[in-house]
């Protein structure tokens, strides 16, 4: 290859890589320019008075209005369960029956001799009323009279014995037919029909709880007590019970504040009590709690999702047709020029309380102040945005609408 040849291709190869350098060092430029002039989409929503209840949180557990263990009374083989396990039974509903026979044979026993008695005290006042008589006439003597007076005294107090036994009778053989305590659900049955009962038996024949009403237990720390003090001494507190995914089962109200601090937590011990109408509370179960402290009233709220957190605390995106007031530019540099449609600038603001669906917000912001609820992942001061959706107003929630907040968080 000539000389020249090769001057060409070394000239082909430099102009080659000069132009794949500068379109690689040109195109993150020229990127960067175009990212800078499009705006950013975002959804929108204003800050509006509201009322925002204020609820303390809690982990709850489920207990039964009323448990009773079913124990016979008596001793004897089990004849029949008259009950389906897991049924709703009422209060003297017959839920078995023991063997009746020996304690129907014993009430018999004890009524013959009362009988027996009740005959032997009829003779002895009418000897009695006999004696006095022929003592008037003195064919008899004084000891004869109050040897009969004592012989009528001693049968009378066996035929009070006797009436005594006959109840006790009565009430063993009535306990051969076992009735509801409580008006309850039964739970599994622990012990069949053939088998020989005695009282006192470990699991008992059935467990009953009673579940309409409910009780909730939670516990809240002791710094609470004068916010819990303050919610009683105005009204029986509204209370919420919620599953795993913050959605309201029931609403009652508390019923009960211990009258200790549990020394080994520091808590105190609260119980609430629910109507549970559709059984969606279960004795044993945990619940989330929420008991309704107070209620912040024609507050300034926003979604709780507009509120960001940055190195000197809570801001939000506040939407603006205007230039980002106070900006400064780096000396030697030229002011860049005011954005051609709405922006946003970061604007610091204190939150109160803040739950899944709104925030409470003391400072920073004004009614009819537009924020950023969605998009704001890619914002800065000053960047343009384009409004896709404007959201209603966050307003508040109220204690009667159905709420389904996260844990609350408060901000000094």
């Amino acid at each position: 290859m000539s000389s020249r040849k090769r001057l060409v291709v070394v000239v082909l190869i430099v102009l080659a890589v000069a132009y794949v350098g500068f379109r690689l060092f040109r195109r993150p430029a020229s990127h960067k320019l175009a990212g800078e002039e499009q705006p950013i989409p975002v959804n929108i929503a204003p800050a509006v008075h509201g009322n925002v209840p204020i609820y303390l949180d809690a982990l709850g557990t489920v207990q039964a209005y009323r448990t009773v263990t079913v124990q016979p009374m008596i001793s004897g083989p089990l004849l029949s369960v008259e009950f389906r396990e897991g049924e709703q039974v009422h209060k003297g509903q017959m839920l078995a029956e023991i063997d009746p026979r020996p304690y129907r044979a014993a009430l018999d026993q004890v009524l013959a001799k009362q009988s027996q008695d009740e005959a032997t005290l009829a003779d002895a006042r009418l000897n009695l009323k006999r004696y006095k008589m022929l003592i008037a006439q003195q064919y008899a003597s004084a000891q004869q009279v109050a040897d009969q007076e004592a012989t009528v005294a001693e049968t009378a107090a066996l035929v009070k014995q006797d009436k005594a036994a006959v109840e006790t009778a009565r009430t063993n053989l009535s306990y051969t037919r076992i009735l509801a305590p409580i008006s309850g659900r039964t739970g599994i049955l622990q012990v069949n029909a053939g088998n020989i009962v005695t009282p006192g038996i470990s699991t008992g024949i059935v467990v009953i709880n009673t579940m309409q009403p409910i009780y909730v237990t939670f516990s809240l720390p002791q710094q609470d007590l004068p916010t819990v003090q303050k919610a009683i001494a105005s009204k029986s507190p509204d209370v919420l019970a919620e599953n795993s995914h913050n959605v309201t089962i029931d609403r009652g109200v508390l019923v009960v504040l211990d009258n200790q601090v549990n020394a080994n937590t520091g808590t105190l011990t609260m119980r609430a009590r629910f109507s549970n109408p559709g059984y969606a509370l279960w004795p044993g179960a945990f619940v989330n709690v929420k008991l309704l402290a107070r209620i912040d009233r024609n507050v300034i709220t926003i979604p709780a999702i507009a509120v960001r957190q940055g190195p000197n605390g809570s801001f939000v995106y506040l939407v603006t047709p205007a230039p980002a007031a106070g900006s400064s530019h780096p000396a030697g540099q030229k002011a860049k020029k005011p954005p051609a449609g709405p922006h946003v600038i970061m604007r610091p603001v204190h939150v109160a309380y803040s739950n899944q669906n709104i925030a409470e917000i003391t400072s920073g912001l004004a009614v009819g102040d537009q924020v950023v609820t969605e998009g704001g992942s890619r914002l800065r001061s000053g960047s343009l945005i384009r409004i896709e959706h404007a959201g209603q107003p966050s307003g508040g929630t109220s204690p009667s609408t159905s709420h389904g907040a996260a844990s609350q968080r408060r901000r000094g």
